[in-house]
């Protein structure tokens, strides 16, 4: 046998061999989400699709475990001076782009910068930074005008809006204009070339992501990408939804509707699953600039017309999955106190009828705005306008889709020309626990979200609330500025609830963090 036969006989051996090893099958996790995503940049947006985007593409410098600790995520080491105004950042080993260019400090600091511009936390940790200053490519300084606890709990903030490090030369865009370039660090790449709004959206897994090597804690630890392509699939009709997933066509739905988990609890192959440790709290936004909500004496009245559970009732309907909780900064969290409740929140509505009178109320309509797709808002309006109008409110309720909302409550004119007096809406409780963070209690006036409170004893309470260290003297400034949004009010919260998710059994791994994140899940 010669050189030419024997190079033949190796090659078709190989073959054969390769042959006979069955390639890997990809693996897809095909979800649908509570809303369709149509905005990709998670500090010019509050949309929870966006957040949850944000944590399959970016990744953060600090994270929140289970037990509410603050734990380095892309930092490696922290050193704080002895007099608490430095901090050096130290990044670990072998963070990169998706792209392949190593992660720097200068690109920390621009991410960090441009957070701040748009976040209410972010804006008072930047009224106390002197400043910020890369070292070497792989640190950086902070430098305080004075000691604050504010530092580690920002850059670790795990909901709207989160401090997502992204490269430079995309953070340095205003954090009032929305980027379209979508490079992360993080455990999955999403793929623009094949986003189709109204559709789908892809992404999948980073090869070259190095996750930390310790145990997943909530939003801390190890993301591991165990799925190679994650699809995110648009599905507005809910039926259709639950329907698709019982045939195993898609894997995972973020949010059915309550009144259909009967429907999902007897099929032997889907598990119901509770993946916020806090759940959520219904809120009642009041416009501050425009009559009758710019009278504090009309707005006290909501206190007493309102109660917790016709409004949990009407959305949840299940007890065991709805709180009434009185406490402003949400039941079992560090500052949740029943300072200042009693008497509230009871559907009083002699008391309710004889504060407006007091205050002069003359029957200007409140223009209500009703959410018409989202299930957990929908039924919430039609709740507040009989208790409204039992109270002696006149209430003028429009329905329209929640995107229409949106874009309508960013609007400063009166109601009778196309604005508004109030919504309501549900946001994510581990974002309500404390002044700073809360930022539907942020009263800075313009600065202040769509409804603009301005209130500066509020404003002082949590400034004092960011500067503080000592734990007991945070706990009286949360008790304090929740006695002083009882008498200003800036919104009312309306009850807690826990969103449940639903998943075919043989995808596992789902973490109870709040956000919807899909490191660690596995498909079988």
């Amino acid at each position: 046998m010669n050189r030419r036969q024997l190079t033949r006989l190796l090659l078709v051996a190989f073959a054969l061999l390769v042959n006979a090893v069955p390639a890997r099958a990809e693996t897809v996790l095909r979800v649908v989400m509570n809303s369709d995503l149509k905005i990709v940049d998670p500090i010019w947006s509050g949309a929870y699709v966006t957040r949850d985007h944000g944590y399959m593409i970016y990744d953060t410098l600090f994270a929140t475990d289970a037990n509410g600790e603050i734990r380095p995520q892309m930092v490696d080491r922290t050193e704080i001076s002895s007099d608490g105004l430095t901090y050096t950042f130290t990044l670990r080993d072998g963070l990169t782009w998706h792209d392949g260019l190593p992660v720097t400090a200068e690109d920390c600091i621009a991410s960090i910068q441009r957070w701040a511009s748009r976040d209410a936390v972010g804006q008072k940790l930047m009224a106390i930074v002197a400043s910020m200053t890369a070292r070497d490519p792989k640190t950086f300084e902070l430098q305080l005008k004075e000691p604050s606890g504010l530092v580690l709990p920002a850059l670790g903030k795990p909901d709207v809006n989160v401090p997502f490090m992204m490269p430079k030369r995309i953070a340095q865009a205003p954090g009032n204009t929305q980027i379209t370039d979508t490079m992360g660090s993080g455990p999955f790449i999403f793929r623009r070339d094949l986003w189709r709004p109204g559709q789908i959206a892809v992404y999948v897994r980073n090869p070259d992501y190095k996750p930390r090597d310790e145990p997943v804690s909530r939003l801390a630890g190890g993301k591991r990408a165990l799925v190679d392509r994650i699809e995110l699939l648009a599905m507005s009709d809910h039926q259709q939804a639950i329907n698709a997933l019982l045939a195993g066509e898609i894997d995972f739905i973020e949010a059915p509707p309550f009144d259909l988990h009967r429907l999902l609890e007897r099929d032997r192959n889907i598990q119901m699953l509770t993946l916020s440790p806090v759940g959520s709290q219904n809120v009642f936004r009041i416009n501050h600039l425009h009559k009758p909500f710019d009278n504090p004496g009309i707005r006290q009245a909501l206190w007493y017309a309102f109660n917790q559970e016709d409004f949990l009732k009407a959305v949840v309907g299940d007890p065991a999955k709805y709180k009434v909780c009185k406490a402003l900064f949400i039941c079992g969290t560090t500052y949740a106190s029943e300072k200042g409740t009693t008497g509230r929140l009871d559907s009083n509505f002699d008391k309710a009828r004889a504060l407006l009178k007091e205050a002069g109320y003359d029957g200007t309509p409140v223009v209500l705005l009703q959410s018409s797709d989202l299930f957990w808002q929908t039924n919430l309006a039609p709740v507040a306008k009989r208790l409204m109008e039992q109270a002696g409110f006149k209430v003028d309720m429009q329905a329209m889709d929640w995107q229409s909302i949106v874009i309508r409550a960013a609007k400063k004119i009166p109601p009778e020309a196309g604005g508004w007096n109030a919504y309501l809406v549900s946001p994510s409780a581990m974002g309500l626990v404390n002044p700073v963070s809360n930022i539907i209690l942020n009263s800075s006036c313009e600065k202040a979200l769509s409804g603009w409170p301005c209130d500066p004893e509020m404003e002082k309470l949590r400034d004092q609330f960011a500067r503080e260290t000592d734990p007991t003297k945070l706990k009286e400034i949360a008790d304090a500025a929740q006695l002083r949004a009882f008498e200003w009010t800036p919104y009312v919260h309306l009850g807690e609830w826990r969103l449940i998710s639903a998943a075919r059994k043989n995808v596992t791994g789902f973490i109870s963090a709040g956000p919807t994140v899909f490191w660690n899940v596995e498909k079988k």
